[in-house]
């Protein structure tokens, strides 16, 4: 992946500003099916707790997806009683889907989610979110697996829960502790550009979020939680686990074939403002030469095992030649993918050709070198001619290197795009950050039909509260339910002004989705 900032990737990270008006910080989602019995006790729990203890303004959103009993009208007179509390009615089941259409729909700046009979402890909520408003993290999660963490729960749901994250860690590489723990947070600006990667509707929803996240590089917090198992629940663990492991297949190869877009999701250097003053920063060369030279060693083991194999009927010269080019291309493949983080399949026929080239001259050092060696002993030993194209592999090496960083996968970059990202990274100033000025509830536009319902709780109880000076405190992505957030990069070293917006657009839910059991 590469680590320069381009259009698509994600602005550094900021603090969140403290406010007591407008937007509440904090946006925690409940996704609930047919719970009429725990709703109401959750809900006044969490509320009692979040307006004893919480030092933002918060509101608690009631995710409904297609209940079939009461759980809608208890979600309604709740929203009712308690301004800070919402409802979303969704006709589809699948938490998955609940989760990403609230978040999409939601303006708060922090949203994060937990299960609906509380099994952990609400004293891990502030450290879980605190991260996220500071703008240290970007993602949040509760660890019943953590050294710390305190649990009380079956062994066969514990043996499940540790086979899984097991699973995950072998295939996948994941290095958090724990996937599917209900209690989890993320940042809006974050989850608008990952929310339109994630397929998955129902449980495998949070898995395939943090394993996409966390191979962008995003940051991951982890919170030990106390947790005590609901034996009342309603998951049926076997297709729960059968699902999860068919997303754990997709995912696999999805990331093995670079399909997936992740340089979206990168950050720029300098979340730090002291750090964004700083110019000409390597961009990935020790991690490039790093990839490069464990590509390089095992493609020189292929070779030499290649060449051993094709010895055996052929000439010196034949078998070198068909043991590099099927070592090149193979080398070729895996340093676009690995150490250049080319991903997709955009490109890869002409940078097969170039790899070619670059194999040429490289065949032209080992060819020269066994021609030079035959000259001076007329019949050399197989382990003599072994060393020869060790020596002469070594430097090809170092020009093949020098080639691709250059010319096969150099770093694209328009004139003055270095100017534009390091624009980019400043401070923006009070008076660039609006594009127009903030609408108080009254003036806001209607929501697209299918959200008319969702109603937020300033727009019931703060209109009287609206003054002037608030104008300042707002930026424009508090706008309106659905907006888009620009950043302007400035100017380039030339002058020339470059629009390097970066739209970033609510995701749209995926409303059908029939192959969704839950």
């Amino acid at each position: 992946m590469r680590t320069d900032s381009s259009p698509g990737t994600l602005p550094a990270r900021e603090h969140l500003p403290a406010t007591d008006a407008g937007t509440p910080v904090l946006d925690v989602v409940i996704p609930v099916y047919n719970e009429e019995k725990d709703l109401q006790p959750c809900v006044l729990r969490l509320h009692e707790y979040l307006e004893r203890t919480f030092p933002y303004t918060f509101r608690i959103t009631i995710a409904d997806n297609a209940s079939t009993d009461a759980t809608p009208r208890v979600a309604a007179r709740l929203e009712a009683e308690i301004p800070e509390v919402a409802a979303f009615r969704l006709d589809q089941k699948g938490r998955g889907r609940a989760l990403r259409t609230v978040w999409s729909a939601s303006e708060a700046p922090v949203l994060a989610y937990m299960d609906v009979d509380l099994s952990t402890d609400l004293n891990a909520l502030l450290p879980l979110v605190a991260p996220l408003i500071s703008g240290h993290s970007d993602l949040a999660i509760g660890s019943r697996l953590a050294r710390s963490s305190r649990v009380v729960r079956g062994p066969k749901r514990e043996f499940v829960s540790r086979a899984y994250n097991l699973i995950l860690r072998g295939s996948l590489q994941a290095r958090f502790s724990d996937a599917q723990c209900g209690f989890k947070a993320i940042r809006r600006d974050v989850a608008q550009v990952l929310l339109p990667l994630v397929e998955d509707t129902g449980w495998f929803f949070d898995t395939e979020m943090l394993v996409l996240a966390e191979r962008a590089g995003l940051r991951i917090h982890e919170v030990p939680v106390d947790w005590v198992d609901d034996p009342d629940s309603t998951v049926h663990i076997v297709k729960t686990a059968t699902d999860d492991l068919l997303g754990v297949w997709r995912i696999g190869r999805a990331l093995a074939t670079g399909s997936l877009p992740l340089d979206r999701l990168t950050r720029p250097f300098g979340d730090d403002p002291r750090d964004r003053e700083i110019q000409d920063v390597p961009k990935g060369l020790a991690r490039q030469l790093v990839g490069f030279c464990v590509v390089g060693g095992l493609s020189t083991l292929f070779y030499l095992l290649l060449y051993s194999v094709f010895r055996e009927f052929s000439g010196a010269q034949v078998a070198n030649a068909l043991a590099l080019l099927v070592s090149a291309v193979a080398n070729t493949a895996a340093n676009r993918r690995l150490t250049f983080g080319v991903r997709g399949r955009g490109g890869a026929v002409r940078h097969q050709a170039q790899g070619l080239v670059v194999f040429g001259i490289g065949l032209a050092l080992t060819s020269g070198s066994l021609a030079a060696l035959n000259a001076a002993t007329g019949s050399p030993a197989h382990s003599t001619e072994l060393a020869v194209l060790i020596a002469a592999n070594l430097a090809a090496t170092v020009l093949r290197f020098l080639l691709f960083r250059a010319w096969v996968f150099p770093d694209r970059q328009e004139p003055g795009r270095e100017a534009t990202v390091a624009a980019a990274h400043r401070p923006v100033a009070p008076a660039h950050r609006a594009t127009a000025p903030y609408a108080p509830p009254t003036q806001r536009p209607a929501p697209p039909q299918h959200y008319q319902h969702y109603q937020h709780p300033y727009e019931q109880d703060h209109r009287q509260e609206y003054r002037p000076e608030h104008r300042q405190e707002y930026r424009p992505e508090h706008q309106q339910p659905y907006p888009t957030t620009e950043v302007r990069a400035g100017e380039a070293a030339d002058g020339n002004r470059r629009d390097a917006t970066m739209r970033l657009q609510p995701v749209s839910p995926h409303d059908t989705d029939p192959g969704e059991p839950r």
